[in-house]
């Protein structure tokens, strides 16, 4: 199945649209001002040790201090790997201290990014780990015999003083030129590195990844690309100068748009950004799912809504279901959630639908490139997931917590504001001796005070002796109000 890239420039942002079949699979965004971290090497100071959490902070010079788990420093991944006692890292770690780290997550919300000592190095073919000392194939690789030979091949091409990699999935049909091309780039680019670390303070950035741009090229192109569409020409030219170094083979499907529509508005990209950043998603039978995103963990609810198209009603259940299962695959990639997911299927209770159902979602869900595990349905009938969470989703990243809500989702209702009003007139009238008392708040309010809630405010300025009047405030979200003593 062949995909299109589609790559929107503007001074201020680059997006990347990936589309198979005239829809719209995953978004990439990286706004000038707000580069990710992920994979970026600094040399960070340690500036607090905390024995009881097994971990440590990290000022890497960013806004918030970073934060590494004993898991992440590479003397204990070695010491596990041996079935040695973990070391604390109390033991490993002393404040100020400096240690080249580098992201593995970009800061979230309150958190600080998380990083780690174990350092790796993403090539085009490998990915180069200087302190490991073993050669990994991509489980994307499935063929047994074609995994021992190519780590084979890239064992006899290692120097004795090297250190490990791992084989990429686009390193398939790669030359043994191809292959040491890139370990001698690898190997380059991370002497470079040591030598800053060695002659720059803490805290500082050794080593920037790649733009969006460029890790389109190293990362998602593969032989199902047909074409990548890019609507900038200087741009384009310096991706044509990179291929020609790193990815030849892609040269001949790189162009510049140039027609007169927006690039993104040939596969309606926008809309489908917008209809991402909705809670519902509607399916083509009448179905619909309802996502909901949350710090801890990500939900999906399926339900039939219009959808009444089967023999009888659970045949109508597996239809939406077996629906649901590739509409959800495509909004995970889509929305880039991470963390913890758990699906809601409408019950089933035939085994055989339930396994279909998760047989669907599997096959559908590897397309993904993200590292992602699924169980089956859970005793009340869930299915958990998780998938690897790097950068900030797509609603993180477009949207911001509502000013009026609070990010509750929800507001107080008018009514619920009327008996809060009165409660604090009540409450004021015994501490101060005011002509008259004037409620400024929304329309909805006043209005609800004019009408239903009129005899409530009639009673309480006869109760407190004191006339009280109204005002619409039009610039007040329906949640403020303010009680003025004239």
């Amino acid at each position: 199945m062949t995909e299109d890239i589609l790559i929107n420039v503007t001074p201020f942002e680059t997006r990347v649209a990936l589309v198979e079949q005239g829809a719209v699979q995953e978004i990439h965004i990286e706004r000038s001002v707000q580069r990710g971290h992920v994979g970026n090497l600094y040399l960070g100071k340690v500036v607090r040790v905390l024995p009881g959490m097994q971990s440590a902070f990290v000022d890497i010079g960013l806004e918030r201090a970073a934060f590494i788990h004993v898991a992440d420093l590479r003397q204990n991944r070695s010491e596990r790997n041996s079935g040695a006692p973990v070391t604390p890292i109390e033991k490993l770690l002393f404040e100020g201290q400096s240690l080249v780290v580098q992201v593995i997550k970009d800061p979230l919300g309150t958190k600080g990014a998380r990083l780690s000592t174990q350092i790796s190095i993403a090539g085009r073919l490998l990915v180069y780990l200087p302190y490991e000392p073993h050669v990994g194939i991509s489980q994307r690789i499935g063929s047994e015999a074609e995994r021992n030979a190519l780590r084979e091949r890239v064992q006899a091409l290692r120097a004795e003083d090297d250190g490990g990699y791992i084989v990429r999935t686009q390193a398939e049909d790669a030359s043994d030129d191809a292959l040491q091309a890139d370990q001698s780039y690898l190997r380059t680019l991370w002497a470079s590195i040591q030598a800053k670390a060695r002659s720059q303070p803490a805290p500082s950035l050794l080593y920037t990844d790649l733009t969006l741009a460029q890790r389109v090229l190293r990362d998602m192109v593969g032989p199902q690309t047909s074409s990548i569409r890019v609507d900038s020409r200087s741009t384009m030219q310096h991706l044509v100068e990179w291929a020609n170094t790193y990815t030849p083979a892609v040269l001949d499907r790189i162009s510049h748009y140039s027609g007169e529509r927006p690039l993104f508005d040939t596969a309606n990209v926008d809309e489908e950004i917008a209809r991402a950043l909705s809670r519902r998603v509607d399916l083509k039978s009448g179905g619909y799912l309802i996502i909901d995103q949350t710090e801890a963990l990500t939900t999906v609810d399926v339900n039939t809504g219009g959808y009444v198209g089967g023999r009888n009603f659970d045949d109508t259940i597996f239809k939406t279901n077996l629906e649901a299962a590739i509409a959800i695959a495509r909004q995970l990639r889509l929305r880039n959630l991470g963390g913890i997911i758990i699906v809601d299927f409408i019950d089933m209770d035939d085994p055989e639908h339930r396994s279909s159902v998760l047989a669907e979602l599997n096959k559908a869900l590897t397309k993904d490139r993200t590292r992602m595990t699924v169980s089956g349905f859970s005793h009340l009938g869930l299915v958990e997931m998780t998938r690897k969470r790097t950068r900030d989703s797509l609603t993180h990243q477009l949207c911001e917590p509502c000013p009026t809500c609070q990010a509750r989702g929800s507001v107080r209702t008018a009514r619920t504001l009327c008996y809060e009003i009165l409660r604090e007139i009540l409450r004021e009238s015994r501490q101060f001796n005011p002509k008259e008392f004037r409620i400024l708040a929304s329309q909805a309010v006043v209005d609800l005070f004019l009408e239903e809630e009129s005899a409530h405010l009639a009673m309480l300025g006869d109760f407190v002796g004191k006339p009280i009047s109204l005002e619409v405030e039009t610039q007040y979200s329906q949640e403020q109000y303010d009680i003025v003593l004239m």
